[in-house]
């Protein structure tokens, strides 16, 4: 069978999320009251984001000069990166986070080629607009990287999953394996959703060279 591996990006790729320092730099107004009302399952992740950077009024040239240094990414992700290409998997980053800011970084790491589905943004002085487009091209409001996950597992792929976050957990659920950080590891433990834990993706890399010798 054929394997995709989907990867998350801010706070697994990244360290931090990066959509969150840029709020925090350029935002007008208070996004955090948005980010409470996401956390709390009032709002979903595309309306939180929708919402909060309809805050920033600067242009893509300056958030791009503010992540400048900023952006840190976590130990491993060029090994996991080349580990896919050896092994003929398919790495595709699906994000609820910026396209704009995700694909900066990446080239920044020399890995401008890789595949992503992010959020699509455009720069208005009246603010950012911010919209989903799911694998069929059409509009989504919700369910961003679970639309995806659906899609290749349509196409017959076996799906490895990794994030860290609570949007994390649905789409992590179709997966055939996972690997978790963060809340979403909190999570599968506290709901015994079976998922590997990880650090850094040397221990992701490690684990899929020990699947590899015994297939799902």
């Amino acid at each position: 069978m054929k394997t995709l591996v989907q990867c998350d990006f801010d706070g697994t790729v990244t360290e931090e999320d990066i959509s969150f320092l840029l709020l925090d730099a350029f935002a007008q107004g208070d996004w955090r009251q948005l980010l409470r009302q996401y956390r709390e399952h009032r709002i979903s992740v595309g309306e939180f984001n929708t919402r909060a950077f309809a805050m920033v009024k600067a242009d893509k040239h300056r958030l791009l000069e503010a992540l400048q240094g900023g952006a840190k990414v976590r130990a491993g992700f060029h090994e996991l990166v080349t580990y896919c290409l050896e092994k003929a998997l398919r790495l595709v980053i699906v994000s609820n986070g910026l396209d704009f800011y995700i694909r900066a970084v990446l080239k920044g790491l020399g890995l401008a080629d890789i595949e992503v589905y992010a959020a699509q943004a455009s720069f208005h002085p009246e603010g950012m607009k911010v919209q989903y487009l799911g694998p069929d091209g059409k509009r989504l409001e919700d369910g961003f990287k679970e639309a995806y996950v659906e899609s290749f597992l349509r196409l017959g792929y076996r799906v490895i999953y990794i994030g860290n976050g609570d949007s994390d957990v649905a789409p992590a659920k179709y997966a055939h394996h996972v690997f978790a950080t963060g809340d979403l590891l909190a999570y599968s433990k506290e709901n015994n959703l079976n998922c590997k834990p990880f650090e850094d993706f040397r221990d992701v890399v490690k684990d899929l060279e020990q699947m590899s010798q015994f297939p799902l």
